[in-house]
């Protein structure tokens, strides 16, 4: 079976905070919302530049969030040498979407052309702010742009790798 190219991508889930008790369980704050959706991943990618694969062996929210059991940490030392380590998955592992839906990983890198034809530039990150969801868009200047489905947001063509938007170039 042959994987695209966009298959293999990784997405950020979560990073390694901290260690908690003696026996190489980490402390994790978790990006899925449920917080406690990252546990149902496995395996989890451990690392920024070099990654290792770890299977969650147990885990639970605890307090603000995560503790984690994964297997080959067995104790503190192994532990906190993860602590600071982003925690990333497949994106396959996160599963398919409706058709008017998508993970925000999915939009980090498209093109942002207005109704007018001008590219505006690519998305490199979104921002929740609690009113909407924001666009952070470079280009030949940063821009950043509520992403509000039917209004600002006209089309999200993951295929085609372009969000049309109704969004002055001026702005």
């Amino acid at each position: 079976m042959s994987m695209t190219a966009s298959a293999e991508r990784t997405v950020v889930v979560g990073r390694v905070t901290g260690v908690f008790g003696v026996k190489g369980w980490v402390r994790v704050h978790s990006f899925t919302d449920p917080r406690d959706g990252i546990l149902g991943y496995h395996p989890w990618l451990i690392g920024d530049e070099r990654q290792s694969a770890h299977r969650v062996v147990d885990g639970a929210v605890h307090g603000n969030g995560i503790i984690a059991r994964l297997d080959g940490i067995a104790d503190r030392d192994a532990a906190r040498a993860l602590v600071g380590s982003t925690i990333s998955v497949w994106r396959r592992q996160l599963g398919a979407t409706r058709p008017d839906e998508f993970f925000w990983a999915d939009l980090i890198g498209l093109t942002v052309v207005n109704e007018e034809g001008a590219i505006l530039g690519t998305v490199k990150d979104l921002l929740a702010t609690g009113a909407n969801d924001v666009l952070v868009i470079e280009g030949e200047r940063r821009r950043l742009v509520p992403f509000i489905p039917g209004q600002v947001v006209r089309r999200v063509d993951l295929e085609g790798r372009q969000i049309r938007v109704d969004w002055n170039e001026e702005y």
